[in-house]
């Protein structure tokens, strides 16, 4: 058996040319740990790597093989990387909380079994926000991680890290978990392709909890891969897609929008939902408008959930450690007491600050009873979102109002993250899928405004010719994940196939 010069880039293929003898699973990952070390410096997206431990796991896998022994497993050989909320035996799970850095896993959480069982090989922890908190994969014990394309911008967050390593080729598959849009807006920002199932085919993963006091919404664990085949081999391989995925309908009929909320979209943003939907129209769906007003009212009920503690949960776990500026700003937020809060949001007014002050009213500790209107509210926007798209498959929408956020800007740009909430909320599966980037044209389109969060998202498009844009497909009510990938896969036909990155630009 000859080692390949040039091992494949896609999960599936690896997998499939590992299984059958043709490639070493120790070549595959002697050229991942090659990228890595081409992209550390530039990247900072893998913090903890694992190197003896995955050569003698790649090793295994060969020597399996060569015994023509059974059990080589559908992601054979595929290295992997994992969100650092992750547990996997002898790293730790510090969430970029100084306090946190001695702390070792003593085993892998579930979803790292899963797909160490199906056979791939985890090289390490990939870097994430502090405590999980923003849209921008920086803290104080991993430092800040760039976007491949452009040092000045992130890779989004909290799944990062994964994201960035993904995209650069590092690794053809990544595991993230969602609950605020955290697989799907660092999968838009990185030109890349994200699955987030519902909670009942996946659940959480085992990853850490960050919110133990919130129970209306959780968080689950997904994939990152460059490719929408790659994430259902995924899905698939960790048992993910049950019985009834395995001979799907066709998707007939879409409903879109492209409505982004309290941030209008950049132009890039829209185009993209335009052109997805083209592309489907093309393959033969019927496609049908719809206003985002639900999803809108979503986000804004999803961040008064989140926030019903006032921020304890998060606050609790730095024991004495400082968050950085942008948590800390979030934290000071949520922490602010109900009856000051018309206050405060009036003199956000004044100096033209409506979208924050929008927030500070929306958000807050809220008491039990408050707390059950919050969810009653959510039953009566699920009845209204169902009938708004009944009869459709899935949903095709944006995935942020804005291409890769600048680095330190996050804490202002929540709101641009308002899409992917709907999603979260109602426990529907969700994808973001890659479409096109922005043109030269697309950078100057927001008029000028006294409100700190719009000037900010103007900034965001400045300079962002290049990057890319994604689309999000969400899964009807009813639906499963294998819908949302099957309307994903025809949406990224349209495009060209991403490459292999050929080392740090």
């Amino acid at each position: 058996m000859l080692p390949s010069p040039e091992p494949p880039a896609s999960a599936a293929d690896i997998a499939r040319q590992v299984a059958a003898g043709r490639v070493l699973a120790a070549d595959v990952l002697a050229a991942s740990l090659r990228l890595h070390e081409e992209w550390a410096s530039r990247l900072n997206g893998l913090v903890q790597l694992r190197r003896r431990e995955a050569e003698a796991e790649a090793t295994a896998i060969d020597d399996t093989i060569a015994k023509r022994a059974s059990g080589a497993g559908p992601l054979a050989g595929v290295p992997v990387s994992v969100k650092e909320c992750f547990a996997v035996r002898g790293l730790a799970t510090t969430l970029g909380i100084l306090s946190r850095r001695g702390l070792v896993d003593r085993e892998d959480a579930d979803i790292v079994r899963r797909v160490r069982a199906a056979g791939a090989v985890v090289i390490g922890k990939a870097n994430v926000p502090q405590a999980m908190y923003l849209h921008e994969t920086d803290n104080p014990v991993w430092g800040l991680t760039r976007h491949p394309l452009d040092a000045s911008r992130g890779p989004g967050g909290s799944s990062g890290g994964d994201a960035a390593l993904v995209a650069a080729g590092v690794v053809p598959l990544g595991i993230g978990n969602d609950l605020a849009g955290s697989l799907r807006q660092p999968a838009n920002a990185c030109g890349i392709a994200a699955i987030m199932p519902r909670t009942a085919a996946l659940g959480e993963g085992g990853g850490f909890d960050t919110l133990p006091g919130l129970q209306a919404v959780r968080p689950r664990a997904g994939f990152l891969a460059r490719t929408v085949d790659d994430l259902g081999l995924a899905v698939a391989a960790v048992g993910a897609a049950g019985p009834a995925a395995a001979v799907p309908s066709k998707p007939r009929r879409v409903a879109w929008w492209d409505d982004t909320g309290p941030i209008p979209p950049s132009p890039a943003v829209s185009r993209a939902v335009h052109e997805a939907v083209a592309r489907l129209e093309s393959h033969g769906l019927e496609v049908v408008h719809v206003t985002g007003d639900i999803a809108t009212e979503a986000a804004w009920l999803l961040l008064g959930i989140v926030a019903a503690d006032g921020g304890d949960d998060v606050r609790r776990l730095f024991a004495g450690s400082r968050p950085t500026k942008g948590v800390g700003k979030l934290l000071a937020i949520a922490r602010l007491p109900r009856r000051w809060r018309p206050l405060v949001a009036a003199l956000l007014r004044l100096t033209g600050n409506r979208s924050e002050a929008e927030g500070v009213l929306r958000t807050g500790r809220r008491t039990p009873a408050e707390r059950a209107g919050l969810i009653a509210a959510r039953d009566t926007l699920v009845t209204r979102f169902s009938a708004a798209v009944t009869g459709c498959d899935a949903a095709v929408c944006p995935v942020s109002a804005v291409p890769a956020l600048r680095q330190g800007s996050a804490a202002r740009l929540v709101l641009a993250a308002a899409p992917c909430l709907l999603a979260n909320l109602f426990d529907l599966p969700a994808g973001a899928v890659p479409v096109t980037t922005v043109r030269t044209d697309e950078q100057r389109h927001r008029p000028w405004s006294l409100d700190p969060v719009l000037r900010a998202a103007a900034a965001t498009d400045r300079g962002s010719a290049g990057l890319p844009v994604g689309v999000q497909v969400v899964g009807c009510p009813g639906r499963d994940e294998t819908t949302v990938l099957q309307v994903m896969r025809l949406i990224e036909a349209g495009r060209e196939q991403p490459t292999r990155s050929c080392g740090p630009r």
